[in-house]
């Protein structure tokens, strides 16, 4: 479905009063990559998952980048502005409660939601950000207080060196936001015990929101 010019899927909670989980996927993903990890990470919960609109030789992307881990500043914080108009319109098109937003976001799509918390702070009530790095220094940190944030960072990711977790972790912090950096040995990929740990968040910080 399209819906604010990106292509997507909604997939309606069990209930009306269910959270809403924004579903990030990664380089060369598609609206329905992260439909399976959204249903465990969030049993009942609303899903929304987009599809990045950056194609980088063919791959769908949610924002460009110059080289491999440099990412195009200015098109980041453009596409950032076009996702939250997204979730804006998603909302009142689905009539979801807007106030109980959570992301789960896989390499770029956890880079998007990172910068997400940055540029729109209070639009996400927290965010699951896997393998995430720190998509910019923000020059005033945001007002994150009450936001809930859980990173999974690989100790053998050959992708995100070990200062990016932890710089944004800081980052994260600094503004206000409680934040749990897990490390796991593992590469760039996701084992089901890291997964099995953000749902456990995830579930503690929906339970808050009720």
């Amino acid at each position: 479905m399209r819906g604010a010019d990106f292509v997507h899927r909604f997939l309606p909670g069990r209930n009306p009063e269910a959270p809403v989980l924004l579903l990030l996927h990664g380089t060369g993903g598609s609206e329905e990559d992260l439909l399976p990890l959204g249903r465990t990470l969030a049993p009942g919960a609303a899903l929304l998952s987009p599809r990045g609109r950056v194609l980088e030789n063919g791959m769908p992307r949610f924002f460009r980048r110059l080289a491999e881990g440099v990412f195009d500043h200015q098109d980041l914080v453009r596409r950032t502005h076009e996702l939250a108009g997204f979730v804006r319109w998603a909302a009142g098109e689905y009539r979801f409660d807007a106030e109980r937003i959570f992301a789960a976001g896989y390499s770029n799509g956890a880079n998007i939601a990172a910068s997400l918390l940055l540029l729109h702070p209070g639009m996400l009530r927290g965010a699951v950000l896997l393998r995430p790095m720190v998509p910019f220094e923000p020059e005033d940190p945001p007002n994150l207080s009450g936001t809930g944030v859980f990173i999974a960072a690989g100790r053998h990711d050959p992708l995100i060196p070990p200062g990016h977790p932890k710089r944004l972790a800081a980052i994260l912090r600094e503004a206000g936001a409680e934040v749990e950096l897990r490390w796991y040995e593992a590469g760039h990929a996701l084992d089901p015990g890291e997964v099995e740990e953000a749902r456990d968040w995830l579930s503690g910080a929906l339970r808050r929101t009720r």
